[in-house]
């Protein structure tokens, strides 16, 4: 998702009404300014502190914009961000003997009022906590809605040394990667061990892909076979630095062995961040790695094939959507649309149950060959839309594992006053047979689960399940 910004003197107009309107008719004209939030038009300005104002602003957004605001008990956001907001307190001991949280009726403005006026007079007795709090309370608002494509993007910051194509952390993914950790963090199944080595730290210490991780920072990463909030620190974000403690099995050795990696910029290798690869692979199959769907990448996938297709014959087209995080609808519709004319490829639904059709592109030329599609727990919302649509039209056939199940709808990007961005969806999505993917994932045709000794030893075993269908 993308943090950009517009501004405009009728928001700075409403903003600056809802700062200085008296109490109790201050509620009427908060909602009025609380209910303005715009899609951006261009980059960010200087992020400024968050305030109850900033708040105010994300609440009424939500309840204007949100597709299942209609029906959504607006009094569930309110109480996870009071629980937060005293949760913060009890961390930095500072709690307050008047934050209790205010009645509620399910008036959304009144509500509001009610939980506003207890807020301010909180915050008022802990004034170097202020911009904590907010922080805190509004994250969980945000994280009630329970939605993969709800998000408050504030707080960015990158390196100062840092060039296009640096990678920042411990230098390696794992069988349970960030996005899936963020997303759908349940449909993780062990073991936990890792897939590549892409440098920094990892690499120094001699980690090594197949390495199975038995625990970090002394907590296992998977618990009765569900996955543990521990596997997050595999993935720090910048300016997160606190060095990472690894026990680690080298399974084809027998060795157990305990790292520290800390956090650091690294290098990556180019190649890797193409979001487009392809290659020719033996008896005449194209094999096509989309790493995400951005501007382009469904007609670049597309001139690969046809590439590859000159002076030869093709038997088959191989799309590799493993760790496919996702990225434009529409570059998702294009991509089905080389392989089917005329179908539905998936839905975007309110939540009255009306629906609006994503339909094939048919001029977009049709490859006419056999396809296989390699999917993984990381292939996620536009990712899943085309496995959903490969498989409800069978145009293919799916090779590994279900995927993410994190595709709630489009996210649709909203600026606030303190220049942050909210994110969150106007519409659902389906699949073509009307389906519900949203944290269930569409499951593959042929289940292949890669381990820990193939990630060693090299071998893909979901590609070479996929390239024996081909070859039937």
């Amino acid at each position: 998702m993308t943090v950009i910004r517009t501004v405009t003197a009728g928001l700075a107009l409403l903003l600056a009404a809802a700062c200085t309107a008296p109490s109790p008719p201050r509620s009427q004209a908060v909602t009025a300014a609380g209910t303005v939030c715009a899609s951006p038009q261009g980059p960010p300005g200087p992020e400024k502190p968050t305030t109850i104002d900033v708040i105010e602003q994300a609440y009424f957004c939500i309840l204007t914009h949100y597709y299942a605001a209609a029906t959504l008990d607006a009094r569930s956001l309110l109480t996870a961000g009071f629980v937060a907001l005293t949760q913060e307190l009890n961390r930095n001991g500072r709690d307050v003997p008047d934050a209790t949280m205010p009645a509620l009726t399910g008036d959304r403005k009144a509500d509001w009022t009610a939980f506003e006026a207890v807020y301010r007079k909180t915050t008022e007795q802990v004034p170097d906590l202020r911009d904590k709090l907010a922080v805190a309370t509004l994250e969980a608002l945000v994280g009630a809605l329970g939605d993969n494509h709800a998000r408050w993007a504030h707080g960015a910051a990158r390196h100062p040394d840092h060039y296009d194509g640096d990678g920042y952390g411990l230098g390696l993914q794992a069988s349970v990667n960030g996005p899936q950790v963020d997303g759908n963090p349940g449909a993780a199944v062990p073991p936990l061990f890792v897939t590549t080595v892409q440098g920094g730290a990892a690499r120094a210490v001699g980690v090594r892909p197949g390495d199975v991780i038995e625990s970090i920072n002394g907590s296992a990463p998977f618990i009765d076979g569900r996955a543990t909030s521990a596997i997050a620190a595999l993935y720090p974000d910048y300016p997160e630095a606190r060095p990472v403690r690894l026990r680690l099995l080298r399974e084809s050795t027998g060795r157990r062995w305990t790292v520290t990696l800390e956090p650091s910029l690294y290098q990556r290798d180019l190649a890797t961040l193409q979001v487009v690869r392809s290659k020719l692979l033996d008896d005449g199959v194209a094999y096509v790695r989309l790493s995400g769907f951005a501007p382009d990448s469904a007609k670049r996938a597309l001139n690969a094939i046809a590439r590859m297709r000159q002076g030869r014959t093709l038997t088959g087209v191989v799309l590799d959507l493993r760790g496919n995080g996702g990225g434009i609808p529409a570059e998702a519709v294009r991509l089905v649309s080389a392989f089917v004319h005329g179908q539905v490829t998936g839905y975007q639904c309110a939540v009255d149950g009306t629906c609006e059709a994503f339909r094939t592109d048919d001029t977009v030329e049709l490859v006419g060959l056999p396809l296989a599609v390699l999917i993984d727990r990381s292939c996620a919302s536009a990712c899943e839309h085309v496995s959903s649509a490969v498989k409800d039209l069978r145009i293919g056939q799916l090779v590994g594992t279900r995927t993410a199940g994190v595709i709630s709808g489009p996210a649709q990007p909203y600026l606030l006053a303190d220049n942050t961005t909210l994110s969150f969806p106007a519409k659902h999505h389906l699949g073509p047979d009307r389906e519900v993917v949203d944290r269930i994932g569409v499951p593959p045709d042929h289940h292949v689960i890669p381990s820990p000794r193939d990630a060693a030893a090299g071998r893909d075993p979901v590609l070479a399940k996929a390239l024996t269908l081909l070859h039937e």
